[in-house]
């Protein structure tokens, strides 16, 4: 462990946290702990609601850019789908978006030297904003949560009213987590990422949080003062885990059930001090191409539901539209109409000429 910087907060080295992860993971909980102990999170925030009430901790502008770039890629929050890992890439690699989202990082440092960034769609778009940070002399830093896959899905299913099912759900977490890790490994090298269990921060945050800020050298964090605890404790509510089902609990089918857990059992090896290990990274890795098999296989056998949601919408576009449909709080798109998880089933080029035939092209 080193010692803190002996310096004050205008003279700390500029550096960001991304705390990263899927949604309802604990990720609003972190990113909190850290405003409350000293970094800043760029203003204006997203406003907090029922299904967050102490708030998410997420820059407004941060959301609303990903919400665009994943438009753009026509990627989910909560994609299943491998390739679009690679969809968000592309899109990260183009120079405006690069040019904009450095700008934007560059005026949160005229604020404060240390910042934190989170949003769930972050993970889509990391070497996006590693690329912003170094551009402004800064640090970037990571840390992932981690909450029990059966936990995250049942919030989800909770909170979010999300209809596309437990297997749907599981497989974007596995997506999610597995390339988050492989994303994250630069930071390996420089000690610049940490795995953090959200229980681990319900049962002592103190304990958690100082670990976290020794690791990444976060000098807001080792210097916080006994009033910033205070708020801390206010803040952590324990009863925050309130989803006591388990993996058996969410009937999958049993290849998808085997990976989902071996795939936990590892990240969790990460979480430890010293297990953020080269094994467990080969076996993350064969991990996430035994996924990336699985979902093609997926893909082959549901064909006949591809084509059957191109046939929907085919037939929707030749009709007459009816007035009105509004009024009667119906959806007003032929593609609103037609069900979530077939239209995450068709191929991007798919759905890039259905869009043309619409008169819905760019």
């Amino acid at each position: 462990m080193s010692d803190p910087i002996d310096v004050t907060p205008e003279d700390y080295p500029r550096k960001v946290l991304f705390v990263a992860g899927a949604g309802r993971s604990g990720t609003s909980t972190m990113a909190g702990l850290m405003s409350i102990l000293g970094l800043h999170v760029p203003q204006p925030e997203v406003d907090a609601d029922e299904t967050n009430p102490k708030g998410f901790g997420e820059p407004r502008w941060v959301v609303d850019h990903h919400d665009r770039l994943l438009k753009a890629a026509l990627v989910q929050v909560s994609d299943a789908r491998p390739e679009a890992w690679f969809e968000t890439g592309r899109i990260s690699t183009r120079e405006p978006e690069r040019i904009k989202t450095a700008q934007w990082l560059g005026e949160q440092f005229e604020v404060s030297r240390e910042l934190v960034v989170k949003d769930p769609r972050l993970s889509w778009f990391l070497s996006l904003w590693r690329v912003a940070a170094i551009r402004n002399d800064a640090t970037p830093v990571f840390a992932t949560m981690l909450r029990p896959p059966a936990e995250v899905v049942g919030s989800k299913q909770k909170y979010y009213a999300n209809r596309l099912g437990s297997a749907h759900l599981a497989a974007s977490w596995l997506n999610m987590l597995l390339h988050t890790e492989r994303a994250t490994r630069e930071s390996v090298a420089d000690g610049g990422r940490v795995f953090v269990r959200y229980a681990d921060l319900l049962d002592d945050w103190t304990k958690t949080t100082m670990w976290v800020g020794e690791r990444l050298q976060l000098q807001g964090v080792l210097h916080a003062n006994s009033e910033q605890i205070r708020d801390g404790h206010r803040f952590v509510d324990p009863s925050l885990r309130r989803m006591g089902q388990s993996l058996a609990d969410l009937n999958l089918p049993p290849k998808l059930h085997e990976l989902t857990e071996e795939t936990w059992t590892e990240l969790n090896k990460l979480a430890e001090p010293d297990g953020d290990t080269a094994d467990v990274h080969a076996t993350l890795d064969q991990l996430r191409e035994a996924y990336v098999d699985l979902y093609a296989e997926a893909e082959a056998i549901s064909r006949s539901s591809v084509v059957a949601a191109e046939q929907a919408t085919r037939a929707q576009l030749k009709r007459p539209q009816v007035p009105g449909p509004e009024a009667a709080g119906e959806p007003t798109r032929v593609a609103d109409r037609i069900p979530h998880g077939l239209r995450a089933a068709i191929p991007p080029s798919v759905r890039r000429g259905l869009r043309k035939a619409a008169g819905r092209a760019r």
